[in-house]
């Protein structure tokens, strides 16, 4: 990544802003750490008031709204990272963020949202923001419509709001993600990977940092607001050659191992969360290249190179893996 901005004090409107961060997962972590890099003190929301080391924690329950007002109404800018369980999204997400424009709309605060490319469907070319939403899986049209209300209540003015679209996750404390702790755990061990779909597909995969860093650069830029971008990645390889790039970091040598779509049919018989990834599983059978260009034209390229990101995984995972020994 680039050298992390200058200490300043960030401004929303006419007002200091402070920034609050809904949610205590990898995303939201990652947020408080870009933050941090700026010499701000972010607030981070959870149910449990989970702590977050250099934020100050405050407990909400974000499905509620008197107490997701009070949480935000004194926030210049709102990072949403917070979700349901993973099986949960068609019953519980539309919601979930209704209740999160609600309460910005009364605050006044800038609302920067992180969301994945469920919302295209399955294309043929490489992914780019003025693609249309042409979801059919569940979880891709719950995906498309929340988009399109954040879109309307920007365009109405109730809201002014900046979307962050990533493709799959990777990196520290990464769990729920097909390349995420169970990947990174199998690569350590040095036997078999499993792999979704074809190894031989292009996979763009997004590092968590980046991720964040893209958010916070979003909400600081006005001129960015009102549509999403898609944040920088590396550049797409192989699902096999991921496989080879994480070994290298972790001085080991797996090999790739196919999961089916009727393996994962038959796993998710007893998980809810891979029952969910059967309708998915399309962006693991072709190629799944994402175009950053709009971005890296506005604030250059700051994506993490794969090497680099996954031995910063390993080693920040290692790291806390020994600190609760």
């Amino acid at each position: 990544m680039t050298d992390s901005p200058a200490p300043h004090t960030s401004a929303v409107g006419t007002h200091v802003a402070r920034h609050v961060v809904l949610g205590a997962g990898p995303v939201g972590r990652s947020v408080v750490d870009r933050l941090i890099d700026r010499g701000i003190e972010p607030i981070v929301v959870t149910r449990s008031g989970t702590t977050v080391a250099g934020a100050t924690a405050r407990r909400a329950d974000i499905t509620d709204a008197a107490q997701l007002a009070a949480a935000v109404a004194d926030a210049g800018v709102v990072y949403q990272s917070a979700q349901p369980e993973y099986h949960r999204w068609q019953q519980e997400f539309r919601a979930l963020q209704q209740a999160v424009i609600d309460a910005v709309a009364h605050s006044g605060s800038l609302l920067v949202v992180v969301e994945n490319l469920y919302g295209y469907g399955p294309v043929e070319a490489r992914m780019v923001e003025s693609l249309p939403l042409r979801a059919s899986t569940k979880k891709g049209a719950v995906r498309a419509r929340m988009y399109l209300d954040l879109v309307e209540a920007h365009q109405n003015g109730r809201i002014r709001m900046v979307v962050a679209r990533a493709s799959d996750f990777f990196g520290p404390d990464v769990d729920g993600s097909a390349f995420g702790g169970r990947f990174v755990s199998q690569v350590r061990a040095g036997k078999k990977v499993d792999i979704l779909g074809d190894p031989d597909a292009l996979h763009t995969v997004t590092f968590v940092p980046d991720l964040a860093e893209a958010m916070v650069r979003l909400g600081e830029a006005p001129d960015t607001w009102g549509r999403a971008w898609h944040v920088p990645n590396a550049p797409a390889v192989s699902q096999r050659q991921l496989v080879d790039t994480a070994a290298r970091a972790a001085g080991t040598r797996p090999t790739a191992r196919s999961v089916a779509r009727w393996q994962l049919k038959a796993i998710g018989m007893f998980s809810a969360p891979m029952r969910e990834m059967v309708e998915m599983a399309y962006e693991f059978e072709h190629d799944f290249v994402v175009d950053h260009r709009d971005y890296t034209a506005r604030f250059g390229d700051h994506a993490t190179p794969l090497v680099d990101a996954f031995a910063e995984t390993f080693r920040r995972n290692d790291a806390v893996t020994a600190g609760a020994a």
